[in-house]
């Protein structure tokens, strides 16, 4: 019944995007661009929003994620200049550090009993403070750098209709860990056990599993995915490093994996809604037309008033009953 109401959803909300599309072509906006900026958007979203929604089934929540991508922001630029690839920046200064920083935010707030809301207020903080520190330490100035061009992650061009557009090979990389976490959270039996680590620890407890290893792994994987989006927003997309550069985006995922009910495959749909409202918001602003009559900052505020609207419908959502509960044998 489940799947027959996301197919639903899908046969209902595609013509609607499409025909969306066409208007909005009317109105002098370029889809191929409109769908390019929106997928770049969506792709560190969809990382974090995954990796949280995989999280929080499990027991954890972190709304640190802003903190994540701040630094591995900052790590993956640093690593790829070390290594001399974006790839060697993506793996080592996003996934890696993030996985890293993700395995002590589950030890802290497992072992440790941390009040994880607290703990990640405080991951966000550390990040905004650690950020322009790393920045001056690697580079000697602690509000911009602009690496080499060729450290960019590349794209794949697909040819349109005569037009480019151009796909980044982290965003499908992005939509394949999605189908794969899906798959994995509700078709086999590590999947069942994490779920069993939200909803009843004690009952994993007494079949012989250990209830903190089990988070603290999601927690790490959590922790590597959004680690590889705040590596991506400068090596695969924005081609440059500012000490802002998240601009409040691992809040958004937070509330994509929210919103999605931290379904896998409904989070990736959130990213891509709050993704298309970024990519609109940055498509109006060079439109002809349009940019004369929307104030430069309404067409700004777009993504996160999507994100507020989003937040106030989801009070009908169900999550795990353990959740942000640290876990005490009897």
């Amino acid at each position: 019944m489940e799947i027959s109401r996301k197919l639903r959803t899908l046969i209902i909300g595609l013509p609607s995007f499409i025909v969306f599309l066409y208007l909005l072509s009317i109105l002098g906006v370029e889809p191929i661009y409109l769908l390019e900026t929106s997928l770049m958007a969506m792709t560190p979203l969809m990382l974090a929003a995954v990796g949280e929604s995989l999280n929080e089934r499990s027991g954890i929540v972190n709304i640190g994620l802003e903190g994540i991508f701040l630094i591995t922001a900052v790590t993956g630029v640093y690593y790829a200049e070390v290594t001399g690839s974006g790839l060697g920046g993506i793996v080592v200064g996003g996934a890696i550090i993030g996985a890293l920083i993700g395995f002590l935010f589950g030890f802290i707030s497992t072992y440790g009993r941390a009040v994880q809301v607290i703990a990640g207020m405080g991951l966000n903080l550390i990040g905004l403070g650690l950020v322009p520190f790393m920045m001056m330490a690697f580079w000697a100035f602690p509000g911009i750098h602009i690496f080499n061009p060729d450290l960019r992650i590349g794209t794949i061009n697909i040819s349109i209709s005569g037009a480019i557009f151009r796909l980044s090979p982290i965003t499908i990389f992005a939509i394949l860990t999605t189908i794969f976490l899906h798959i994995l959270l509700y078709r086999t039996l590590i999947g069942l056990r994490i779920q069993a680590t939200g909803e009843r620890p004690e009952a994993l407890d007494v079949a012989g599993m250990n209830v903190n290893l089990t988070r603290i792994l999601a927690s790490t994987i959590c922790g590597s995915l959004t680690g590889i989006g705040g590596a991506f927003m400068p090596l695969g997309w924005f081609g440059g490093l500012v000490k802002e550069i998240t601009a409040g985006r691992g809040f958004i995922a937070l509330a994509a994996a929210v919103f999605s009910g931290l379904d896998p495959l409904l989070a990736s749909v959130s990213s891509f809604i709050f993704g298309f409202s970024e990519g609109l918001a940055f498509t109006i602003m060079i439109a002809p037309g349009i940019k004369e009559v929307l104030p430069y900052y309404f067409i700004n505020m777009i993504p996160y008033i999507v994100t507020i609207i989003a937040l106030a419908i989801v009070g009908s959502k169900r999550f795990p009953k353990a959740l942000g509960k640290p876990y005490i044998r009897e």
